[in-house]
């Protein structure tokens, strides 16, 4: 049997009886109990390092595949978009292996206010994402709910999809609600060639840890997989806020951080330049409102 067992109860010393403390030490019940003191020590320590190694462990890399998409409604339908994904669609997506990350729509005009819907979706792979598209598209519960919809004409003008793969310096992307909703900035910066290695150099060691020093929240980082959609070229990046305001205020108190000064710097100093394509390619920011029905608020 096992340490534990029966037959060991049965074979212990007996241990009563002894008042003298220096005989007692030599005799088998105080050998008995040393031994069983440092089998628990030893046990003890090892466990311990065994417990440490495996929370020092790096995490494993993430090989999900993303799909950032922006639906763009008709004049006067965009409320029925957004009927049609909070009371179909979001649903449909899940039945079919899609994971909902969040879905949003921008602030400002200029963004597509009150006409764009932009949303995140998760996929095992890139062939399940082809899969499960092709199994939506023939559901015949998606078909009676398009139609539906779809009585009084189309209600999406256009649809933009990009595929993309997370960077290793991402934090753990998943689905969350704060109290109260936040504010969220989809920034996406574009290099000249040969630079990307080196932006992503810079967030990881610095840029990542410096947002976070500044109150604001990383949610996630990717790059585009499909040459003609960026790869390459091209950094996407997702923040949180606590409001417009805290942003604003964030962002100033980041861009005169002498560590972060310091960093882009000398990040810059092998291309005589910025990382980035000059303005208003090198760097677009989109400020976004969770929608009701979102995962990530």
């Amino acid at each position: 049997m096992g340490p534990t067992g029966v037959d060991e109860v049965a074979a212990l010393p007996d241990c009563r009886g002894s008042s003298n403390l220096s005989a007692y030490s030599e005799t088998p019940c105080m050998k008995l109990i040393l031994r069983l003191f440092a089998t628990s020590l030893i046990t003890s320590v090892v466990g311990a390092g065994v417990s440490h190694s495996a929370s020092a462990a790096p995490s494993v890399a993430d090989s999900r595949v993303y799909e950032l998409r922006t639906y763009t409604a008709h004049v006067g339908k965009f409320e029925a978009v957004l009927a049609r994904f909070r009371d179909h669609t979001t649903k449909l997506f899940e039945k079919q292996g899609m994971v909902n990350l969040g879905y949003w729509v921008p602030l400002d005009a200029a963004d597509g206010a009150g006409q764009k819907l932009i949303y995140l979706l998760a996929h095992a792979s890139r062939e399940a994402a082809t899969a499960s598209w092709k199994a939506f598209s023939a559901d015949p519960v998606w078909k009676e709910v398009r139609t539906a919809s779809e009585v009084n004409g189309k209600i999406v003008a256009k649809v933009e999809s990009v595929f993309l793969s997370a960077t290793d310096f991402s934090p753990a992307i998943r689905s969350s609600i704060a109290s109260p909703s936040r504010v969220f900035e989809l920034r996406t910066y574009t290099t000249p060639e040969a630079r990307l290695e080196a932006l992503d150099a810079r967030f990881r060691d610095h840029t990542v840890a410096l947002f976070k020093q500044h109150g604001m929240t990383n949610v996630a980082y990717f790059h585009p997989i499909d040459a003609d959609k960026g790869a390459g070229r091209t950094l996407i990046y997702l923040l949180a806020h606590a409001s417009r305001e805290a942003a604003a205020a964030s962002f100033a108190a980041f861009r005169a951080d002498p560590k972060w000064v310091a960093a882009r710097k000398s990040s810059e100093v092998p291309f005589g330049g910025s990382l980035t394509m000059p303005q208003p390619e090198g760097v677009r920011s989109v400020f976004l409102a969770p929608t009701d029905f979102s995962a990530t608020k």
